[in-house]
């Protein structure tokens, strides 16, 4: 069966020529001069994935894809913003709203095609994805009465499938709600006054985050970024705060969970204030094995003294004397734990 893709784009060359080669790759197009249309089109039609140019009339980018998030059925259809404008607030904007990609104009046939297949391929492994999900949220939040409510939630959240290096969001953004990791690393940073960033946690699979901004600051207080391709669902504030009003048992597990990375913060700035320099690294490299359950793992020299709260040159120094030592060895950002239990006792 073939699969509909959506063409939001009011320049009429280029909609008609995207949606030609779109036609002789073997799928079936549907077209819209302005934003407006494009939207009913989509609620209409409900395509697999959507193309949408961003300054349009009648009604912009922004606007449809923040139309489209507000109504279950079209929230998980994949969204390609296509723009000339390529300034980094722009595209900070669409991904903050919940954008899979971005083409820039002028682009070639081969950069639409795969972008289009990297996005379809990425829905198919959704349904897996899910399952994960839903079954580690089944055992979170234990027996709660209305369980059906929160598989409904789950099944109808749409997957953020994030690049290496690309911000989920920023430090003051407004929370949106709580994230779940389907698979990949979202670290979870502070920038302090000096410029110097401080990496507080690096979720990994199976891990929820943003909670502590989505049930009391409002406001995101931390930068998420992945540090590998990852994907993430998010289940908004909105739909939660109503979950969790009916089901105290689910609430007091998020509760927990929320003491539980309150704890782990409060034991970081416990470690940076009072740890010698060797202690907390050990302690590092000790909890960055836990997080990736393997003592090999890569990890850049920066993301190892954020997450330390040391400066670059003296990880470097002392990773040299650790290797020395034979605790570990490295090769380049990969990094191999011999001696876990020495670690684990090292003397501050």
């Amino acid at each position: 069966m073939k699969k509909t893709i959506l063409i939001i784009e009011d320049n009429t060359d280029i909609r008609e020529s995207t949606a030609e080669i779109l036609e002789i790759a073997g799928y079936n197009t549907i077209m819209a001069e302005n934003g407006k249309i494009g939207v009913e089109l989509a609620q209409k039609h409900l395509p697999t994935l959507i193309i949408c140019d961003i300054m349009m009339p009648e009604l912009d980018g922004y606007g449809v894809l923040y139309m489209l998030n507000k109504q279950t059925e079209t929230a998980v259809i994949p969204f390609i913003f296509l723009t000339a404008k390529t300034e980094r607030i722009d595209m900070r904007k669409g991904m903050e709203m919940g954008a899979d990609d971005y083409l820039t104009k002028p682009f070639d046939d081969i950069e639409l095609l795969n972008a289009i297949e990297s996005r379809l391929n990425k829905l198919q492994k959704n349904e897996e994805f899910y399952s994960k999900g839903l079954q580690k949220l089944e055992e979170f939040s234990g027996k709660i009465e209305n369980f059906e409510s929160l598989k409904t939630l789950l099944a109808t959240k749409k997957v953020r499938n994030l690049k290496k290096g690309q911000l989920l969001y920023f430090d003051g953004d407004t929370s949106q709600g709580i994230y779940l990791v389907l698979n990949g690393k979202i670290k979870i940073s502070k920038i302090t006054e000096d410029g110097r960033e401080l990496v507080t946690a690096i979720n990994s699979t199976d891990t929820y985050f943003g909670i502590y901004d989505a049930m009391i600051a409002k406001s995101h207080t931390e930068n998420a970024e992945a540090i590998e391709d990852s994907s993430v669902c998010l289940l908004y504030k909105e739909q939660l705060d109503e979950l969790l009003a009916k089901n105290a048992n689910l609430a007091m597990q998020f509760i927990h969970l929320l003491s539980e990375n309150l704890h782990q913060k409060e034991e970081q700035l416990i470690q940076m204030a009072y740890h010698s320099v060797r202690k907390r690294l050990a302690e590092t490299l000790l909890r960055i094995q836990e997080i990736n359950a393997n003592a090999t793992f890569k990890i850049s020299r920066n993301d190892l003294a954020a997450m330390a709260g040391m400066a670059t040159e003296t990880v470097s120094r002392t990773l040299s004397d650790f290797k020395e030592e034979k605790l570990l060895d490295k090769r380049g950002a990969e990094i191999y734990l011999l001696e876990l239990e020495k670690l684990r006792k090292m003397k501050n």
